[in-house]
């Protein structure tokens, strides 16, 4: 069991007494608290970041998960919390409730955010459906209610800009842009131009389009691949003084960090203490694609990222006083009547399968239709997992599940490490697996799932039992290791160390912890998920 744990009393309360004690010396100023990159050792891709007031606000890509696009807020650019999503689903394709294929890995990609004269904007187009619309929405608080204001044609990883003169304009894909009209609702005929033509060894994309005005001239910021050797990946910059052109280019960064190359891809935003600061994503294996955080200095007018040697510093100072301690994935005795911000579905929720209500305290997932495997459930619910190390378990009372029923705990991703309770007529087993979902290239749909049986374990009649996954991803492991208990007995490990992989082609997305119950032979069972406990080690 991982030192860590949020049961072991002492080293709970020597944590509460040390972070008391770093927030009273911060408070005197003492003491200056640093950032360590990564600032978020999580999958938060395709950030971008603005500052309104004293808060900065994030939004970041979740593709096929519901809630979508979640929008995160901090002071200090150490203490992200979530505060809300852009929408609860998606209902444009079939695809979303699985129906015709799935959106895994697709889905909402790379939101543009803005505020403009006291309203949040955000921008972003589905990548289920190439060609497919584009949503602009809006909302007076960015915790929420968002609306959809307009529909525009498909822009690839666009950013939405408004000029001082109140013009509005969409930059996207490579170096295109167009002007919209005054009420967000067309774009202006005849507005649309290339603002730049891409270098001759740039053979893939430039992508990920952040722009900004800054003493009068106009940046995009961009991610730019360049298969050459000693090049990869690199954030560049193209800057003009009118914004139709011509732009001239410089490479902002060029850098690894932490033992991983390719930081690449994300924004700049000015702070409030008159600096300016940037957040770049940069992939990590199986954690997914994680933030990292450094200074923005203009020199020459660019806009410099990383330190001195234009690297990715390893620690920061942390951009504002804000001392409490806030989370992206937390534990939940589910004691609430609505569902916490923290969790996310698979897909479209089915909204009838679930219930925080019927059982008091205890979060109740029905299974509503027969399928043949965890990818093809949609009321799978999930949090990220986090780095260097993180612990999660599960306590479920099995005792309404039926004949066919597979309910339990994975590390969820296209390659999936799973602790399953089968139920089997009247005798139950836990099946320590591990999965590879096959999918089509163009619809995603799944065409099959290898399952590899490590180790299986005859439950007999048991009626509740607790699961727990401990993800390293400590670099060079992205190990997920396997534990079951029962009673008031000791933590038991099972099956073998299990190999995250973060992989592109299928769900690209970090692992995640995933709580799951589906039906193989009939509907109508349930389980109930009494508690998800989390620690993660800081």
């Amino acid at each position: 069991m991982l030192k860590f744990k949020k049961t072991d009393t002492m080293h709970v309360n020597i944590r509460r007494f040390c972070l008391a004690l770093v927030a009273c010396l911060c408070m005197s100023g003492s003491v200056s608290a640093i950032v360590r990159n990564p600032m978020i050792w999580a999958d938060v891709p395709d950030p971008d970041v603005i500052r309104v007031g004293e808060y900065y606000y994030m939004v970041t890509t979740t593709m096929h998960l519901m809630p979508g696009a979640p929008i995160m807020r901090s002071k200090d650019f150490s203490n992200w919390e979530t505060i809300g999503y852009l929408f609860d689903r998606l209902t444009d394709s079939p695809k979303y409730d699985m129906e015709d294929g799935t959106v895994y890995g697709r889905g909402q990609w790379a939101t543009s955010l803005r505020y403009h004269k006291g309203t949040f904007y955000a921008l972003f187009a589905p990548n289920d459906n190439l060609g497919g619309d584009t949503y602009i929405m809006t909302a007076k608080d960015a915790a929420g209610p968002w609306k959809i204001h307009s529909r525009l044609r498909h822009f690839h990883d666009a950013s939405l800009f408004f000029d001082d003169d109140d013009r509005v304009y969409v930059i996207y894909g490579t170096g295109e842009m167009c002007e919209l009209t005054s009420d967000l609702q067309g774009v202006v005929p005849g507005s649309e131009c290339r603002i730049f033509q891409r270098e001759a060894d740039e053979t893939g994309l430039l992508e990920g389009s952040r722009f900004i005005k800054h003493d009068g001239k106009y940046y995009l910021l961009m991610i730019s691949h360049v298969w050459a050797p000693g090049r990869y990946r690199r954030q560049v910059c193209y800057r003009a003084d009118d914004i139709k052109g011509p732009y001239e280019k410089k490479v902002i960064l060029q850098s690894d960090f932490g033992g991983f190359p390719h930081v690449g891809q994300g924004t700049i935003v000015d702070g409030n203490d008159g600096k300016w600061y940037g957040v770049i994503f940069q992939d990590r294996g199986g954690v997914g694609r994680v933030l990292t955080y450094m200074p923005c200095r203009w020199i020459d007018g660019w806009p410099i990222l990383g330190d001195e040697q234009g690297r990715v510093p390893d620690t920061m100072p942390q951009g504002g006083d804000e001392v409490r301690s806030t989370h992206l994935v937390t534990s939940d005795d589910f004691s609430n009547d609505k569902l916490s911000l923290y969790w996310q579905w698979n897909h479209n929720p089915i909204d009838e399968a679930w219930s925080l209500t019927e059982r008091p305290g205890f979060l109740r997932l029905k299974t509503n239709k027969i399928v043949s495997n965890v990818y093809a459930a949609r009321n799978t619910i999930s949090q990220r997992m986090e780095g260097p190390r993180c612990s999660a378990s599960v306590t479920l009372d099995l005792r309404h599940m039926v004949d066919g029923d597979r309910c339990g705990l994975a590390a969820f991703n296209g390659h999936s490490g799973l602790l399953t309770i089968v139920r089997d007529g009247k005798s139950y087993k836990l099946v320590q697996s591990n999965t590879l979902v096959h999918l089509t290239d163009r619809e995603k749909a799944i065409t099959g799932v290898n399952e590899d049986v490590v180790e299986q374990v005859d439950l007999k009649r048991c009626k509740k039992i607790q699961l727990r996954i401990d993800g390293d991803f400590t670099p060079g492991k992205d190990i997920a290791t396997f534990y079951y208990k029962i009673g008031k007995g000791e933590w038991t490990p099972i099956g073998e160390p299990f190999k995250m992989q973060f992989d592109y082609r299928r769900l690209f997305m970090g692992t995640r912890y995933a709580i799951f119950n589906y039906a193989t032979k009939q509907a109508g069972g349930y389980v109930d998920v009494d508690s998800f406990d989390y620690s993660r080690e800081e």
